[in-house]
């Protein structure tokens, strides 16, 4: 017997929800966007006290958290999220801070932190501690590398897409979407899961329709970028 669309969605995980908490409007920004590209779902917070309300309302496979904050420091926060028990205080937790001093290292980690990275750093640094401490959690399944669409393939970790060895160009907003679909191929991407890098409501479905333009052979009869009524869209790869 054939499974539907949403059988064999509802059998896949959803990306890691990270929370991000920092005082930097700018940082936060430029965090969410490049996380979000990378697959993640990203929800941001601005101090302690409103990562503490959205811990109490959501689930996170990660916390990043800025140790040099106004009111409640990182360091504080970490040792709430530790005692709180249940689930949610064995979330893992990456410190950033300016402040790299060894004493300062050892007194996060001493609270419970399971990494610390020092500002300023690299980008891609900070995606692969994410990437690691989530595979030594075991909340990260490790997404396939490459992807085949048909006559096109897809490398999922330099966002490009080729037919026959020549890259298809694509925008960022569709590199975007291609990415976060990726990471959970015939698996049910919601639209919020997906806006962070191309925009609120419509904006993601003309996205998915100029994206369905590159990789579709019949672009109204879409079968790689399913649409999943009342859910969001399923990337299925051969």
């Amino acid at each position: 017997m054939r499974s539907s669309s949403n059988e064999m969605a509802s059998n896949q995980p959803e990306p890691q929800h990270l929370l991000v908490v920092d005082d930097d409007a700018r940082l936060r920004d430029l965090l969410k966007a490049f996380l979000s590209g990378a697959g993640y779902r990203v929800t941001v917070a601005a101090d302690a006290a409103r990562a503490r309300k959205l811990m109490a309302a959501l689930a996170f496979d990660l916390l990043v958290l800025d140790l040099m904050m106004p009111g409640e420091d990182g360091l504080s926060l970490t040792q709430w999220v530790r005692t709180r028990g249940g689930a949610a205080s064995q979330a893992p937790i990456l410190i950033l801070t300016a402040r790299g001093e060894p004493d300062d290292r050892i007194a996060g980690l001493s609270v419970g932190a399971d990494d610390y990275l020092a500002k300023p750093f690299e980008p891609r640094e900070l995606l692969l501690r994410i990437s690691a401490i989530l595979r030594r959690s075991g909340a990260a399944p490790r997404p396939p590398e490459r992807l085949s669409l048909g006559a096109l393939d897809f490398d999922a970790a330099r966002g490009e897409l080729s037919a026959n060895g020549t890259r298809v160009r694509l925008t960022e907003a569709e590199t975007h979407l291609l990415r976060i679909l990726a990471q959970s191929p015939h698996g049910v991407v919601g639209r919020s899961a997906l806006a962070g890098g191309v925009g609120e409501g419509r904006a993601v479905d003309i996205q998915v329709t100029r994206l369905r333009r590159k990789i579709e052979p019949d672009p109204a009869n879409p079968r790689y970028l399913r649409t999943v009524r009342g859910r969001g869209y399923m990337l299925t790869p051969d």
